[in-house]
């Protein structure tokens, strides 16, 4: 079972006396956490990398079908719903919004009856809602897409720019996943590969962005949707991979030039 799918612990007080943490600490711990959620989680363990360790950094067959099937079903719903030869109105395009909305609820339903965390589904739910409220403000079926492409173009941008002044995100997020810190800036090894990984997920989403939104602003619906789900998984699943890979090797080479 995957951390996301475990039930919530309840909160414990802290002892009495106890020392809060400080905000490097505490900053410490949200860029650890990051990395988990990114689903490098796995690139601290020393088993083999599997499809079973995959699927789990991505939060087993339910995160899978959180991620995808949205989108799917609005795919569906409006290539039998809507005839590509009239307008659209806003009647026509309501059963395309409302099976995704519908998905999205029944998600958190389930995961609340089977007593496991709702935020990742709750997250889910929230972003198809505001997806559905761009389409229906604008009447335009495309901006169900919007939201995507806000995501694609500022995360690309952010990691960018952390390349540019120095400060590569994916190797911050990792270095303190690794119990590192920020030390690895002063290892030209792991700067060279964290630097690499940087970039490699600056364009992903940027290239996500580069081929969706000619699609977007040609109001080419059903293609933009099929771009969507073929750039989603199918391109993020493998680029894990060679991260863990590489983070794995750097990490491993260190500790042995440091014990030599």
């Amino acid at each position: 079972m995957s951390e996301q799918d475990r039930p919530e612990q309840p909160h414990e007080p802290d002892e009495p006396g106890a020392v809060p943490p400080t905000a490097s600490e505490l900053f410490a711990d949200s860029m650890a956490g990051a990395a988990r959620r990114a689903g490098f989680g796995a690139a601290t363990e020393g088993e083999p990398i599997s499809g079973h360790a995959l699927l789990q950094a991505m939060g087993g067959i339910r995160g899978l079908v959180e991620a995808v099937l949205p989108g799917l079903v609005f795919l569906v719903t409006y290539s039998l719903t809507i005839d590509p030869s009239t307008d659209v109105t806003i009647g026509a395009l309501l059963p395309s919004l409302i099976a995704p909305l519908v998905i999205g609820v029944i998600f958190v339903v389930l995961r609340a009856i089977t007593k496991q965390t709702t935020m990742p589904a709750v997250g889910g739910l929230v972003g198809t809602a505001i997806s559905v409220a761009l389409a229906l403000f604008s009447g335009k079926p495309s901006d169900f897409f919007l939201l995507g492409l806000w995501t694609n173009a500022g995360y690309g941008a952010a990691l960018l720019i952390s390349v540019l002044v120095g400060w590569p995100l994916i190797g911050v997020a990792v270095g303190f996943l690794m119990g590192d810190g920020v030390a690895w800036r002063l290892d030209a090894s792991k700067r060279r590969v964290l630097t690499i990984l940087t970039l490699c997920w600056s364009g992903l989403f940027l290239g996500r962005l580069a081929v969706q939104l000619p699609l977007y602003l040609a109001d080419n619906t059903e293609l933009l949707a099929s771009m969507k789900l073929l750039m989603g998984i199918p391109l993020y699943a493998p680029l894990l991979v060679v991260s863990w890979l590489m983070v794995r090797s750097v990490y491993r080479t260190a500790e042995t030039s440091d014990s030599a």
